[in-house]
């Protein structure tokens, strides 16, 4: 009898002494131990009954308080663990990596592209004219004025400031003969040929409550809204060249803007002050495409300043001009002497939105800048700059999924004093007018069918007219 109580009061203390593991095992350790011991008769029911209802009802004990040096062990493991979280974005495509943020997003189109030219004759060669000349109609399948792109963004909050790296990768689907314009040189529609990956943004931004700094490649600030308002940007446009297609297409440039181009640069913007926003940078200098053998050391400067304003009703306003200026020197010049003259342009415009209907106005004017592009046939033979202006008009309707839009703009260059019109074959004005339709097949995919005229008429008197239409799909996400 005796042993029996000892043996009793044994499984209590065993049972008891449970408690004191830790408080995540107390519960289940005890409660194996006391059926264990009732299993074998050591206790019986009532004992049993009695000892589980003392368990479940015995208090956890408080944990004992950690030391200084155990909590800032904690808290630098528990900020360790964290260092190492990956999670989602809240919106886009990326991902949340310790103090870092990632985002991805790109782009890819492809259009059926016929262009029938004007046939050739003696009075249809056009220097500088974006009408094509030739014999039969030409097909490709080819990227529009946008090329496919990758971009890269990593943004990161560092010492209170707004940290940013940026990568924009621009490959074309179709194959680049490589030249001294590298991935904008003409193509090379042959076997074992490659496509051109054109990098156009490699820049770092630093921003704050001051505005933000940013450094390195990316689009420029004259003429940049003409372009990103364009609804050619989404497609083709005049072709460009469609026997050998190259990495991109026109679109309107050369027939309504000079193109910005992605430049080297140093960029401020301010913060938005109501809805007016400005920017200012100092660039590489650019040397003539064409112009006599340059010499350029001051840097170039670009502007722009930009208005916002939101209307009751879906209505909204965007205003915008922009500037750039930049000095050239040119060797060797007619007697050997040396020129130097200033190239510099300014452009205007606005964006009108109400309800499905948007409104477009682009108008620029220019010396020693060339046209379609920057510093293309922007001098004479002497190296003296020539005049140039052109502006576009644009409306696009949208019904649901379906959008309709049009637009007609020009590219006018002039002569200089020393130059005469008569046999001159020097372009004089390069317009075009585009007619588009788009279907929103999902949120990332967009099909398109879009008609160019493209007409070219020079100083002497040629001119030449083609036409063209692009049919495919561009994808953005």
């Amino acid at each position: 009898m005796k042993s029996r109580y000892l043996l009793r009061a044994a499984a209590a203390a065993l049972a008891l002494g449970a408690l004191s593991a830790p408080a995540h095992a107390q519960a289940t350790a005890t409660q194996q131990l006391l059926q264990r011991l009732h299993e074998k008769g050591i206790l019986t029911d009532e004992e049993y009954a009695q000892l589980m209802a003392e368990t479940n009802a015995a208090p956890a004990p408080a944990p004992a308080p950690a030391s200084p040096q155990a909590a800032a062990q904690d808290t630098a493991a528990a900020a360790l663990d964290m260092s190492r979280v990956v999670k989602m974005t809240d919106k886009g495509i990326g991902l949340e990596v310790g103090p870092a943020t990632i985002k991805f997003s790109g782009s890819i189109n492809a259009y059926y592209v016929n262009d029938n030219p004007q046939a050739a004759g003696p009075n249809t060669a056009v220097g500088g004219g974006i009408a094509s000349v030739g014999g039969d109609s030409a097909n490709a399948v080819r990227n529009g004025l946008l090329p496919g792109y990758l971009l890269i963004d990593v943004t990161s909050k560092q010492a209170g400031l707004d940290i940013g790296a940026h990568f924009g990768m621009y490959p074309g689907i179709n194959s680049a003969k490589w030249g001294a314009l590298g991935a904008n040189n003409g193509g090379q529609p042959t076997a074992l040929a490659t496509a051109g990956i054109d990098f156009r943004q490699v820049y770092l931004t630093i921003g704050g409550a001051f505005g933000t700094v940013k450094m390195g490649r990316d689009i420029g600030l004259f003429s940049s809204e003409a372009i990103l308002n364009d609804i050619t940007l989404l497609a083709a446009g005049p072709p460009g060249g469609n026997v050998a297609p190259g990495n991109t297409t026109l679109g309107r440039i050369g027939s309504g803007y000079i193109y910005t181009d992605f430049q080297p640069q140093i960029t401020y913007t301010s913060p938005k002050f109501g809805g007016f926003q400005a920017s200012i940078g100092v660039f590489q200098p650019l040397q003539s495409l064409t112009a006599p053998a340059q010499t350029n050391t001051a840097p170039g400067f670009q502007g722009k300043v930009t208005f916002d304003q939101s209307f009751a009703d879906d209505a909204s306003l965007r205003l915008w001009a922009s500037g750039v200026t930049q000095k050239h020197r040119t060797i060797g010049a007619g007697t050997g002497g040396l020129v130097s003259y200033t190239g510099r342009g300014m452009d205007v415009g606005g964006k009108l939105t109400v309800g499905p209907i948007s409104a477009v106005a682009n108008w620029y004017t220019a010396k020693g800048l060339g046209t379609t592009v920057l510093n293309l046939l922007d001098t004479d033979a002497n190296g003296n700059p020539r005049s140039s202006d052109g502006f576009y008009l644009q409306a696009l309707a949208t019904f649901g999924k379906v959008s309709v839009g049009g637009s007609y703009g020009e590219s006018n260059l002039d002569l200089t004093a020393f130059e005469t019109a008569a046999g001159n074959t020097l372009v004089r004005r390069n317009s075009s007018y585009v007619g588009q339709v788009r279907y929103g097949l999902t949120d990332w995919v967009t099909l398109l069918a879009e008609y160019t005229k493209a007409m070219s008429k020079a100083h002497g008197g040629n001119e030449a007219d083609s036409d063209s239409i692009a049919l495919g799909a561009i994808l953005f996400f």
